[in-house]
């Protein structure tokens, strides 16, 4: 009789580093700048690797943190390049930060009744 022996999977130095657990997923959604800066305070690689220096980062943080979010894990995921499914992610960041950032504009604006003058 053959048997067939069955490998554990192998770990990846790469593939270790894509392990987020869920509740640091959540918790990007909901506040995408307080992960970003808890990924680079301990985990610095996730922020170094995909870009090439600082100041994308920091524009990030600023301006569309989720985006940049979306942008590393494509990163990570694609094990140094975007694919297609990081593009998915991406274009889902920037939606959802300028939903972010368009929709405070509406609630902050009185809404104003059109009167209608009978002639």
């Amino acid at each position: 009789m053959h048997t067939r022996s069955i490998d554990p999977p192998r770990r990846t130095q790469n593939r270790y580093a894509l392990t987020m657990p869920c509740l640091i997923g959540c918790l990007a959604l909901l506040s995408p700048r307080i992960v970003l800066l808890l990924l680079w305070l301990f985990d610095n690689a996730w922020m170094t690797q995909p870009f090439q220096t600082v100041i994308w980062p920091v524009l990030g943080f600023i301006l569309l943190p989720l985006t940049t979010l979306a942008y590393a894990l494509a990163w990570h995921l694609g094990d140094g390049s975007i694919t297609n499914m990081g593009i998915i992610l991406i274009v889902l960041g920037v939606l959802i930060d300028l939903g972010m950032l368009g929709g405070g504009g509406r609630t902050a604006r009185p809404a104003s009744r059109p009167t209608h003058s009978q002639s």
